[in-house]
């Protein structure tokens, strides 16, 4: 029985060196059976033995199957919210989008966790980042990447006209093994204060952090934490995220022909829902279904309509 991929993980390894002493015990056992008198005995002794052993191998095998499905579908997510044409309605759309999805997950009981936020004075967000902790976060949240339009009458709208605006969403899976290398010579690392509330030592101490990647130009900003060094490392899990989205996407683009994904390409500028308030309507264009309930979905009643993704996604799947 070849043990080395059981050895090789950590969740594993134990029960890969108790199979082993299992197996040291049948040689135990098969010099007990060269007596004729304990023969029964040692019979009895082995195939207990080897039931341990099966059961044993049955366990490794669900711990890895169980790996394999969260390297799939990450229980990390980064929820990034910017907001597009439309000046300051876009900023409050994209700020009104951040709480749904805040206020879905701790319905959830999923932990939500800002990283960084660029608030505007109109009091909504040019853009915003947040980390989400919880069992099935991406699975739930991997259909949202895109751009989102918002129709609505402002309330600074004299004369009633309904306006138009966007915001766009990307959602990045944390996964704990990568194949992204980063080296620190393609880094430029810059700090400053992080601004808003938190105290003496947020707005004192140069605890924030931007990552530029060089060759790239992305860059990531995490402001949330205390520490330097943590808003390090955070910044760091994000730009690792996004390097590999972007080489997801450059792959997929490679097929693009062949991949025709009826809920989408998952590319930030794909117009993926509108909200339109005067007529209390909510559509997804790429499964072309609506939903008359924007106020519900916006304090986070969003199970319709991530449930009729899935079930578009697995119509595609099977097909």
């Amino acid at each position: 029985m070849d043990l080395t991929q059981y050895k090789e993980n950590q969740k594993t390894k134990f029960f890969a060196e108790e199979y082993q002493r299992l197996e040291s015990k049948k040689s135990e056992v098969l010099e007990l059976a060269s007596d004729e008198s304990m023969k029964d005995l040692a019979d009895e002794e082995m195939k207990q033995i080897t039931d341990q052993q099966d059961a044993l191998i049955v366990q490794m095998d669900e711990i890895l199957e169980s790996e394999k499905k969260e390297e799939e579908f990450p229980n990390e997510i980064i929820l990034e919210v910017r907001a597009g044409a439309g000046g300051d309605e876009a900023s409050l759309f994209a700020y009104q989008l951040a709480e749904m999805y805040s206020r879905y997950s701790e319905k959830q009981n999923w932990q939500v966790s800002k990283v960084s936020e660029s608030p505007t004075e109109a009091g909504g967000y040019k853009e915003a980042t947040f980390e989400i902790h919880g069992k099935g976060v991406y699975k739930k949240f991997r259909y949202e990447t895109g751009s989102h339009r918002v129709q609505r009458i402002p309330s600074t709208e004299k004369q009633g006209r309904i306006h138009t605006s966007t915001a766009s969403v990307a959602v990045l899976p944390l996964r704990k093994r990568t194949t992204i290398e980063i080296k620190p010579d393609d880094l430029e690392v810059e700090f400053s204060r992080s601004g808003g509330a938190g105290g003496q030592n947020v707005n004192k101490v140069e605890t924030a952090v931007r990552l530029i990647h060089i060759p790239t130009g992305i860059d990531v900003r995490s402001t949330a934490e205390r520490s330097q060094q943590k808003n390090r490392e955070k910044a760091l899990s994000i730009l690792t995220a996004r390097l590999e989205e972007k080489k997801r996407e450059e792959e997929d683009a490679k097929y693009a022909e062949n991949r025709k994904s009826q809920v989408g390409t998952g590319d930030r500028s794909e117009k993926i829902r509108t909200y339109n308030f005067p007529q209390n309507r909510i559509t997804d264009h790429r499964i072309s279904k609506s939903w008359h309930n924007i106020e519900e979905a916006l304090q986070g009643d969003l199970d319709g309509v991530f449930d009729a993704l899935e079930e578009a996604q697995n119509e595609e799947s099977s097909e």
